[in-house]
């Protein structure tokens, strides 16, 4: 288990409402250190018999309806997404968001229809990994959101206050900000869990990549990229798969004629970024898969876009939007790494994050007492795939892993073994094994090339992901006219 994502993007909110109101309101514009932006809808439980899968593709409306004011739309369900419901209400003040996001970055609009199209199909992913979240236990309470609020405050220059004072001036509760909020917290937590945590990276991986990097050396630069993808479903026909490169061929004719590519993304992108134009942000260039950075290092100048590239995924066309230098990172000397090996457990709809604390606190006072050995309660209790070598982690450099489990891991000596402590993963208990310290150049280059690995296999491994979860919820689009 290596974890590289840490909890300090408070500076640029997931949550795409979050995104839109603060640039908005202070204008600001968030990078994006993963290719990942988010959306999440309040909630409304119903229920449903399970049905098959609807695509909104094929259902896509054929003329946009005239512009209604928020006065006249009379509530209802807009669709049912597993045993909850998004409203169209709801549907209404995420459109009313967006297209004021997008005027505030000068994007021309899509039509109305391929607008709410595109933000249905982003409110439900997000509405789906929140009841996953919600299912496997996951609670943000009040207080760790205040927190992260008030970090959000801090890194935008701003006081809480003055925040909540400009969020409900522009037409937005508060107390919705908070949800919204709330809800990208656990999204962030569940595609930790479900992805980042899962991601393996092999020595041999590490070897092969700085071979080709002792071959042809990455630039010392940054890119930003705006992206257009067109999803293939999971075990798609070949018909399916014909009709995706089709409509993605009608794409790019439209970005030969000098179409708008922000207005392209937001009108016809299954991506996650789609609904702010398309733009990924500025990425290091060894962290963009192989078969995408190909593509992109084919284009000529600033402004300019790629071939049509397919992945496993879907078919996409990147547009350079910037290129910078960026000064490589010096060896320090030396460093300590530590042998370290936990137990890992998560709350449950039936198991508290109380009682999982006072589960692990017995499983300490068991092995300080010599009743049972770590390894053994290891396989018995943890949930991380380190359980089966007896929850060993092996070699941790600083910076493999989350900050609180990094900073509990320096303050043991070695052999004891830890309270019980919280991190993005959920609860744990530790033990050190041994300590060495070693050359940090030839370390760090190693630990290096492990996260540049780790960030090429993590965007499909999120699509891949995203795509299932889609594809085997139920979902129902209500069209009734009231």
């Amino acid at each position: 288990m290596r974890h590289n994502l840490h909890m300090n993007q408070w500076k640029r909110p997931a949550a795409l409402c979050v995104s839109v109101c603060l640039t908005a309101l202070f204008g600001l514009s968030f990078s994006s250190s993963a290719w990942t932006q988010s959306a999440t809808a309040a909630q409304t439980p119903v229920n449903s018999p399970v049905a098959p899968i609807e695509d909104p593709l094929a259902n896509s409306a054929k003329a946009a309806p005239k512009k209604v004011s928020k006065a006249k739309i009379i509530n209802g369900i807009a669709v049912v997404v597993n045993d909850e419901v998004i409203t169209k209400m709801e549907v209404e003040d995420r459109i009313t968001s967006i297209e004021r996001s997008l005027k505030a970055q000068g994007t021309q609009l899509p039509a109305r229809a391929d607008l709410e199209k595109q933000v249905l199909e982003r409110m439900i992913i997000d509405l789906l990994q929140v009841q996953l979240a919600k299912e496997q236990g996951m609670r943000i309470d009040d207080l760790m959101l205040d927190r992260a609020l008030q970090r959000m405050a801090e890194q935008n220059k701003t006081t809480m206050q003055d925040m909540r004072n400009q969020i409900e001036k522009d037409g937005t509760s508060f107390a919705a900000f908070r949800e919204e909020i709330r809800n990208d917290i656990m999204m962030q937590r569940i595609r930790e869990r479900e992805v980042e945590s899962k991601l393996q990276v092999s020595e041999l991986e590490v070897d092969n990549f700085l071979a080709a990097e002792a071959v042809a050396p990455s630039k010392n630069q940054e890119i930003n990229l705006g992206h257009i993808m067109v999803r293939i479903p999971e075990n798609a026909t070949p018909e399916i798969i014909a009709q995706r490169n089709a409509r993605m061929q009608e794409v790019y004719k439209k970005l030969r004629i000098g179409d708008d590519f922000a207005k392209l993304a937001a009108t016809y992108s299954d991506s996650n970024e789609a609904l702010k134009g398309g733009e990924v942000g500025w990425r290091e260039q060894d962290k963009i898969p192989p078969v995408f950075i190909e593509a992109v290092n084919k284009i000529s100048f600033v402004g300019g876009f790629s071939e049509i590239v397919r992945s496993p995924n879907g078919f996409h066309v990147f547009k350079l939007l910037g290129k910078r230098d960026i000064a490589p990172v010096a060896a320090t000397g030396t460093v300590q790494e530590s042998n370290v090996r936990h137990i890992l457990m998560r709350p449950t709809p039936l198991l508290t994050a109380a009682q999982i604390k006072n589960t692990l606190a017995e499983l300490k006072q068991k092995i300080v007492n010599k009743t049972a050995t770590f390894e053994e309660l290891a396989k018995a209790n943890s949930v991380d795939t380190s359980a089966a070598k007896g929850g060993d982690l092996g070699w941790v450099h600083p910076g493999d892993t989350f900050p609180d489990f990094e900073a509990a891991m320096n303050k043991l000596a070695i052999n004891e073994v830890s309270d019980p402590i919280e991190t993005q993963m959920g609860f744990h208990i530790l033990q050190v094994l041994e300590r060495k310290v070693s050359d940090d150049s030839k370390e760090r280059k190693r630990v290096a090339a492990r996260q540049s690995v780790r960030a090429r296999k993590s965007e499909d491994a999120l699509q891949d992901w995203l795509r299932q979860l889609r594809d085997r919820a139920y979902v129902e689009f209500r069209n009734e006219q009231k």
